[in-house]
């Protein structure tokens, strides 16, 4: 699948998963970038400047939310 393709799948996906990830997580901000040729990845940025990434590549939604879970988590 062209990247242009996963992408518009994965923000599917997101669109259609925005409210309920806002609504389990109302602090938790969200940004979602558009780039071709970059891995997809889920960032967060926790106090005192902890910062931890996990890659999201070729993800199902199912397992996107997981590793989402871990991170909210870690919080």
């Amino acid at each position: 699948m062209s990247w242009k393709g996963q992408l518009s799948k994965n923000l599917q996906e997101l669109r259609h998963n925005y409210k309920d990830l806002k609504s389990a997580n109302p602090q938790f901000p969200i940004l979602v970038r558009e780039a071709s040729g970059i891995e997809a990845k889920l960032v967060a940025r926790y106090d005192k400047g902890v910062e931890k990434s996990v890659s999201v590549d070729g993800l199902s939604a199912t397992e996107v939310g997981k590793k989402l879970q871990s991170l909210v988590k870690q919080a």
